[in-house]
């Protein structure tokens, strides 16, 4: 049976102590150009720990001039592949592309793993299938050196952690008091995934110009993807990263394209009216019983305080024909009059099978003739939310014929359910193991089963705009203390830095106050030396002159 994670709380798995290695790991390693420092990390994995039989090593040539060559000092199954289509993204893909091990394991080609790092990884994939483990990064300043150390650590402390990523794992208690982004822990410097969960979210993102590491955890994440820290598995950056330089300047150009593919970032999708690739939520609706029950439902949804929404209309669209003779008399009228209503609507797609984009953070699969209120849709995903749920069902009606309900579903929390449910097991079940289940009262929520009238376009555009207004300020509110609390963060990262200076210098000053209590105590044993040669000359004159 497959272990089951509650959220992201990860201590549950049980870890091989000793570990019996019998996954195979494939570590990719991009690299353009920097053969000394390359030839360094090879032999940085040549000794580690996790048997070398079970390590298949692709180091991508992203177009060096001249291409790189293998060094002697390197695991036995390490190769080559070249990739002449630039870009770190592109270079990962065709690693793997070329990769056949149960693990990936993506390492920069400036990063050197302590020996016990590979099995430090390893011994989570052991535990579970469907991990996402990062190591713990430290950035150095020393110069290259020409040979790896046998002791790494001697040889680049002190080092500068990577404090934003550490920061994030001690205030979320390790990542397992289920954060909303857990998925931000994936760095392409030094991150395992299991392969099969890879194949699941698709490989990276070479459209992005930046920011696709986060962007790929966040696929991973939906689908299914548990985020483990594991600080055994210790590693160095040679020099600092391009986001420790220039941090600002890389936000602005990763967000401009993170927007849209990350809906989580939900402060940086502000505006009220804006389309985005990768919605937040959609609602799923079968096109019954009819035309009217349908708009009242659909318009509903594209009304409400939540625009960051689409649709997906369920029909027999493939089969429609209208009926030009006598349209009135068509039996597929109301169809057609839904086909025609919604054709052009951006948010609203008509599809024959109910898949929504499994990027999509919610579902909200809803009956027609059901119209949900302003606020509906925001305060179900606010219950979801802040409880963590996998699933809210909401009961609309109960009667003799039996139950109808809506389901809010989030999409990450089902794509756990199907890694480690058994055969013949109940979906909902295992959604309601690995993240949590409940019932609400729909006409709590909202929802009704008749359209209220219309209040006037001018009475709607004022409440429809204060709304909207509201929504502005609270996101401004969050993104301005979103700001502070960076500002507090780099405050703390500051003052860590100088504490770390601090007892540099604290140290320094020790050895000095030795060096001088050393200095002052020879200088006694010299005073007391000369004194007792001065009284002891004085007294043999003494002697001399009686």
């Amino acid at each position: 049976m497959i272990p089951r994670v509650r959220g992201n709380d990860y201590r549950v798995l049980t870890l091989d102590e000793p570990l019996d290695p019998r996954l195979t790991v494939s570590v990719v390693v991009p690299a353009y150009g920097g053969q000394d420092k390359l030839d360094l990390v090879l032999a940085a994995l040549a000794r580690q720990t996790y048997p070398g039989t079970l390590t298949e090593v692709i180091v991508v040539d992203n177009g060096s001039e001249p291409p790189l060559r293998l060094p002697g000092e390197r695991p036995e199954l390490t190769r080559i592949v070249r990739c002449e289509r630039p870009g770190r993204a592109a270079a990962r893909n065709a690693g793997l592309a070329a990769a056949t091990g149960e693990v990936i394991h993506w390492l920069d080609s400036d990063v050197l793993l302590t020996p016990g790092a590979l099995e430090a990884h390893m011994r989570w994939h052991h535990a579970a299938p469907y991990l996402s483990v990062t190591g713990y990064l430290r950035f150095t300043e020393a110069p290259v050196p020409a040979e790896l150390p046998d002791d790494l650590e001697a040889a680049f402390e002190p080092a500068e952690p990577h404090s934003w990523l550490v920061d994030l794992v001690e205030r979320t208690d390790g990542l397992t008091d289920n954060p909303q982004r857990p998925f931000s822990l994936h760095v392409g410097g030094a991150t395992s995934v299991n392969a099969a969960l890879i194949k699941a979210a698709g490989p990276m993102d070479d459209d992005l110009v930046l920011g696709q590491d986060t962007e790929m955890g966040y696929r991973l994440w939906q689908a299914g993807a548990v985020f483990v820290p594991e600080p055994a598995a210790r590693a160095y950056h040679i020099g600092p990263t391009m986001r420790m330089r220039d941090k600002a300047p890389i936000d602005r150009v990763s967000h401009a394209f993170v927007a849209d593919r990350i809906p989580a970032y939900r402060w940086l999708r502000g505006h009220p009216g804006r389309q985005w690739k990768v919605p937040y939520v959609t609602a799923v609706v079968e096109a019954a019983p009819g035309y009217d029950e349908v708009r009242a439902t659909v318009d509903a949804l594209l009304a409400g305080t939540v625009p960051d929404v689409s649709v997906l209309l369920v029909g027999p669209w493939d089969t429609l024909e209208r009926d030009r003779r006598a349209p009135l008399k068509d039996p597929s009228l109301d169809l057609v009059l839904i086909e025609g209503h919604y054709r052009h609507e951006g948010r609203v797609r008509l599809v024959t099978a109910a898949e929504a984009d499994p990027a999509v953070p919610y579902t909200l699969r809803l009956p027609a003739g059901w119209i949900p209120g302003d606020d509906t849709l925001a305060r179900l995903l606010d219950l979801a939310r802040a409880q963590g749920l996998g699933l809210v069902n909401v009961l609309l009606d109960e009667s003799a014929d039996g139950v109808v309900a809506a389901r809010l579903e989030r999409t990450s929390a089902f794509a756990r359910a199907r890694i480690v449910a058994e055969a013949g097991e109940n979906l909902d079940d295992v959604v309601d193991d690995v993240a949590g289940v409940l019932w609400v009262d729909g006409a709590a929520y909202g929802f009704a089963a008749e359209a209220e009238p219309p209040q006037g376009r001018r009475g709607a555009y004022k409440e429809r705009k204060a709304a909207l207004d509201e929504a502005a300020r609270l996101r401004k509110e969050t993104e301005r203390l979103r700001t502070q609390v960076a500002k507090w963060r780099d405050e703390a990262g500051n003052w860590r830095k100088s504490a770390v200076e601090l007892r540099r210098e604290v140290g320094t000053l020790r050895r000095e106050i030795g060096t001088l209590r050393r200095r002052i105590a020879a200088a006694d044993r010299a005073q007391k030396n000369l004194r007792s040669i001065v009284s002891t000359t004085f007294r043999r004159a003494l002697r001399r002159k009686r």
